[in-house]
């Protein structure tokens, strides 16, 4: 009997509407903070937030397992290209007569993402979600359900350095100077991985709070880890 879950669909939801921002706001900004004892930190501005998409993909593994979550990453994948191509249409329209030159040459900036963005965003974000989830998923039955702290740090290293692997190169290389490429992805990975680790307090509290309400504690033991399915 498939159970019944309270906040499941809020989840969801939520994961969606990070990712969707994080990827729409941002992603072409590269800004810094000077750190003592290095000097400039570079990092993309869209890592300020998407690695909550991470926290998201590792609660909803930890509490309601892999299965459950793959629907949630098929959805935040459906709902991106839907995004990308609302996108295109809505900045290829021609503009009317009344409609400022300037906004258009602004919304063809922002919004104008080309091909090769589209791409990386969708294979970097299908690719490490799945690695994140599947990590997480074989590591809480390795440790038997102990020591959180090791699995969501543990897939959020290995989902991240996925995505940052393909997203970047595949976008910007060519366009960006190998040195920035270069500096770029180490940053944003480095500050991923560093926001997975200081957010874990949060992690727990939520993770135990979902438990309890949803009496659930889901382990992958008999699970299909087949990507391309939807079956729970």
């Amino acid at each position: 009997m498939r159970k019944n879950y309270k906040y499941y669909d809020f989840l969801m939801a939520a994961f969606v509407t990070v990712l969707l921002c994080s990827n729409l706001i941002g992603v072409h900004k590269v800004t810094y903070v000077n750190l003592p004892f290095y000097g400039e930190y570079v990092y993309g501005a869209g890592v300020l937030f998407f690695p909550i998409s991470y926290l998201f993909g590792d609660i909803l593994t930890e509490v309601y397992g892999y299965a459950r979550s793959r629907k949630v990453i098929w959805s935040g994948f459906a709902a991106m290209v839907f995004a990308s191509l609302m996108s295109f249409v809505v900045v290829s329209l021609p503009p009317a007569s009344v409609f400022p030159s300037e906004t258009q040459k602004a919304l063809e900036m922002i919004f104008g993402q080309t091909p090769r963005i589209v791409v990386a965003s969708l294979t970097a974000f299908w690719a490490g979600e799945f690695v994140n989830s599947f990590v997480l998923a074989k590591m809480k039955l390795l440790t038997n359900g102990k020591y959180l702290w090791t699995r969501t740090i543990g897939s959020t290293i290995a989902g991240e350095f996925v995505d940052t692997l393909i997203f970047y190169p595949v976008a910007f290389y060519g366009f960006w100077s190998n040195e920035q490429l270069i500096s770029v992805m180490i940053g944003n990975y480095f500050i991923k991985v560093l926001w997975e680790t200081v957010a874990t307090p949060f992690t727990y509290w939520i993770v135990n709070s979902l438990k309890k309400a949803e009496n659930e504690d889901y382990f992958d033991r008999n699970t299909n880890f087949n990507p391309f399915t939807l079956e729970v």
